[in-house]
């Protein structure tokens, strides 16, 4: 029988009479291990809360000046402006910076942290998955002591810092444009409901509809879970398909409104004419497509500029500061895909 919390490489080898390589292996998830083992040595050091690399965790009293980045997807324009904020802000006080992507998926989020944690950085800054809502992994980082800010997307249930912009009001702001140019019936294409920033942007456009005592109406309220230009592309040409009337969309990020965009024009509909279309993030692409997409602009590199202070401030500081939120204005760009007046 081992005692937990002393467990080595050695000792799960050891019970389950393989080499100390096979387990470091399997630990690792490297390939060339057969399941039957791998399963054998995790459930071993599940078991026993085994803790690798108790090098790292005695050397966690040296800095090593780098801090670990999580963002959902590098493609995305938005963050790529992010990590050149964290990048220049980290960089001036003598940091490198360490980025892994999760593409959106809990599983590589949870792999990233603890990629991060073994290489022992400092700190670390996280914009959680579409997917993540349990938030065991993140909880730990902060049980070991290691200084976590969040930025765009807002966590509940953890006491940390975070960066966000006013989705809210970006949202209201896109809704009360589309009115202004007269629509009516505007549909929403809504981000997954377990991140805070979708649950925002709906309210935001729940609100601009309320306040213009316009009805709101749950068949105009469509989740887009995935994002991406083919599922709001068919969300939409099924909407149209049943005849409803629409003369306004407003999607949660630009992609989906992309996806709305060409299912109007496959159904022989005009844009703004017949349904005025706004997004959300001001993609690059955003003024390249015809017509050219309204957007709300978010500042990417402010909020990484911002965020890479506030994990600078509590890696340097001595006491346990209280967690801030810091909330940064949006600004409503306007093209062709909505301006009818």
């Amino acid at each position: 029988m081992m005692r937990s919390g002393q467990v080595t490489i050695k000792d799960i080898a050891k019970e389950l009479n393989i080499s100390c390589s096979t387990v470091s292996r399997a630990l690792k998830d490297f390939p060339g291990i057969s399941p039957a083992t791998k399963k054998a040595v995790t459930d071993l050091a599940d078991k026993y809360n085994y803790r690798p690399n108790a090098i790292a965790l005695s050397l966690r009293n040296q800095k090593t000046n780098v801090i670990g980045v999580i963002i959902p997807e590098t493609v995305h324009f938005f963050f790529s402006t992010v990590i050149s904020g964290i990048e220049d802000a980290a960089m001036k006080e003598g940091y490198n910076v360490m980025i892994c992507q999760s593409n959106e998926s809990y599983e590589r989020e949870a792999d990233s942290i603890d990629a991060l944690m073994g290489a022992r950085v400092d700190g670390l800054l996280v914009s959680i998955s579409r997917e993540t809502a349990d938030l065991d992994h993140l909880k730990k980082v902060k049980d070991e002591g290691t200084p976590m800010v969040f930025f765009d997307r807002l966590v509940e249930g953890m006491n940390a810092s975070s960066v966000i912009i006013d989705d809210y009001q970006g949202a209201y702001d896109a809704t009360e444009h589309l009115i202004e140019q007269d629509s009516k019936n505007i549909v929403h294409l809504t981000g997954p409901s377990n991140l805070i920033i979708g649950r925002k942007r709906k309210e935001g456009y729940i609100s601009a509809l309320e306040d213009h005592q316009i009805p709101v109406r749950e068949e105009y309220i469509v989740e887009c879970r995935k994002g991406t230009q083919e599922e709001a592309e068919q969300v939409m040409a099924k909407l149209l398909s049943t005849g409803m009337a629409i003369d306004g969309v407003f999607a949660s990020n630009d992609v989906a409104a992309l996806g709305a965009l060409m299912a109007v024009k496959k159904a022989g509909l005009k844009i703004p004419r017949d349904i005025a279309i706004v997004g959300f993030s001001n993609w690059q692409f955003s003024s390249l497509v015809e017509p050219g997409l309204t957007s709300i602009s978010q500042p990417g590199y402010e909020i990484g500029q911002q965020a890479a202070q506030l994990i600078l401030e509590e890696i340097n500081s001595k006491e346990k500061g209280k967690s801030q939120i810091k909330i940064l204005d949006t600004e409503l760009i306007v093209r062709g895909s909505s301006t009818r007046k």
